[in-house]
């Protein structure tokens, strides 16, 4: 009797693993099926040093990347963002940067030490919770007339040459 209580002890236990392990899979974080469609939230922002909206960047492709100086696997993408924003600032495209950094001398700091090469702003958390991001880092492709494409969870290499075919494949849509 006692082997068969722990035999349903670790098997409830193993249960509950397995259920927490599939909430917390990237595809199933957003609680909803897609995004895909829908119009992308405004929001102020600064534009290269200059207030402005999301909507001014109608017409263009944005990538849109949640992230934070204390989320490492946010900072390990930032390279690969950088030659992201290279590959496709000369095709009416960018990498917009939201940090969800409380502290704006970490983010200052983190801007000027990696040398971040896309427009940044930093917007403590209601901005990304409004998009339906509460774990970063979180990016949301928004095509030329503001509504969101695709959304990628997690960290992406975004110079890999998978997602510079993707990139070609959108940026030479009308």
């Amino acid at each position: 009797m006692v082997m068969l209580r722990k035999m349903v002890a670790w098997g409830v236990v193993g249960f509950a693993c397995l259920v927490v392990v599939f909430f917390a899979r990237p595809m199933y974080r957003q609680g909803e099926p897609t995004v895909a469609g829908r119009k992308a939230p405004d929001f102020p922002t600064e534009i290269w040093g200059k207030p402005g909206h999301l909507r001014d960047l109608r017409g263009k492709i944005v990538v849109l990347n949640f992230w934070a100086t204390y989320c490492a696997p946010c900072v390990e993408e930032m390279p690969s963002l950088n030659k992201l924003q290279k590959y496709i600032e000369s095709r009416n495209a960018v990498v917009l940067g939201v940090s969800v950094d409380e502290d704006s001398d970490a983010y200052q700091k983190f801007i000027m030490d990696e040398g971040i090469a896309f427009p940044t702003c930093r917007e403590p958390r209601k901005l990304s919770l409004d998009y339906g991001s509460p774990l970063i880092p979180d990016t949301y492709i928004i095509d030329r007339n503001g509504r969101i494409a695709r959304k990628f969870y997690g960290p992406q290499q975004w110079d890999s040459r998978k997602m510079l075919a993707y990139f070609d494949a959108i940026l030479g849509q009308s």
